[in-house]
């Protein structure tokens, strides 16, 4: 079996990569037909992920076919196409029965591809555990390609979205526009925005969210236009989508008083300096952590069958499977337009 394997800093090669075993009745090993690279796969590719330890496959977005399901498996069966949770519980207890895995009570929560516990889907075949909680069927109505955005990116948006206290009328800035921040930026007006911002350093990211009716700004302007705009007040919500210090420090900065950030992007610095006394001055709200993608499913599905949210606008590219290392390379140097990446194994 082929697969996109993790050899170090800036080496993730097509290579052969570990056969999927069950790891009991209640597992299914899936056929994959698409799969994506998440902007947080980049933490991987630069040498700063989850593990130190060489050859694991990575990824942890893709959608697919059933070819096997344990006798554990009771909602899904040979042939059936699915998409993947990239969060996974230990689909036993309350809180993972009812979609909220990352806040599994036997603390048993992981994503795919981020160590070689559990092997990443970014190969031809993969091991789904707890496949009734972690699987759902592709809905009609759902292309493929958003099925592929429903097992990560958009939930997690959404997550941001809702931790952001958004209320109708309020005003909003999404700062970090790739595929999530995008995302975000059209899910904030459902939540009611009635204006929002986007805070981007890359000028076709800004573009693509003025599409959406945002105003863009380009991050060094961002607090000072905010503010003359606003006459002082600043922004009801922030939702933050990098995970890089600044991008967290200018959130903090765009919030009105009592205002609330929402932090999604992936930070993995361990003595980053909280401005504890701007938050305290401010009385801010401010709340980070991981998704839980299959929380979020029931209220996603019926927005995108009914065209209020259109994820695939963020898909930029299609390559195959085989051309990983290329697309990895392409993504992290933003070259070509690159947004968001869509791999398929049949090329």
């Amino acid at each position: 079996m082929k697969g996109l394997i993790y050899h170090g800093p800036k080496d993730i090669r097509y290579d052969t990569a570990p056969e999927p075993q069950p790891e009991n009745t209640r597992s299914a090993i899936i056929k994959v037909s698409a799969c994506g690279i998440c902007g947080s796969d980049l933490h991987i590719y630069e040498g700063h992920g989850f593990s130190d330890t060489p050859g694991y496959c990575v990824g942890h977005e893709a959608v697919g076919e059933v070819v096997e399901a344990g006798s554990g498996v009771t909602r899904f069966k040979s042939g059936d196409k699915v998409m993947i949770s990239a969060a996974v519980g230990c689909g036993q207890c309350r809180t993972c029965l009812a979609g909220k895995v990352a806040e599994c009570e036997l603390r048993q929560g992981r994503c795919f591809g981020l160590n070689p516990g559990l092997q990443g889907v970014q190969a031809e075949y993969t091991m789904v555990p707890n496949a009734d909680i972690t699987l759902a069927h592709i809905p009609e109505g759902v292309s493929e390609d958003q099925a592929l955005l429903l097992t990560d990116n958009l939930p997690t948006a959404w997550f941001g979205l809702r931790g952001a206290d958004i209320q109708p009328g309020d005003t909003v800035a999404v700062v970090g526009c790739g595929p999530i921040g995008l995302m975000a930026v059209e899910g904030a007006f459902l939540f009611g925005a009635a204006k929002a911002y986007a805070i981007d350093l890359v000028p076709e990211r800004r573009a693509q969210a003025e599409s959406l009716g945002a105003i863009a700004l380009d991050a060094s302007e961002a607090k000072a236009l905010i503010e003359e705009q606003t006459k002082g007040r600043m922004c009801d919500s922030v939702v933050e989508c990098v995970g890089a210090d600044a991008a967290i420090q200018l959130s903090l900065q765009l919030a009105k008083n009592a205002g609330t950030v929402s932090c999604i992007g992936v930070n993995q610095t361990m003595d980053f300096k909280f401005p504890m006394a701007l938050a305290f001055m401010k009385g801010l709200t401010f709340r980070t952590g991981t998704c839980s993608v299959p929380e979020h499913w029931p209220d996603l599905i019926p927005l995108i069958q009914a065209g209020k949210l259109n994820p695939q606008k963020t898909i930029t590219h299609h390559m195959a499977l085989s051309d990983g290392a290329e697309a990895y390379r392409r993504f992290h140097a933003r070259e070509d337009g690159v947004m968001k990446v869509v791999l398929r194994p049949d090329g």
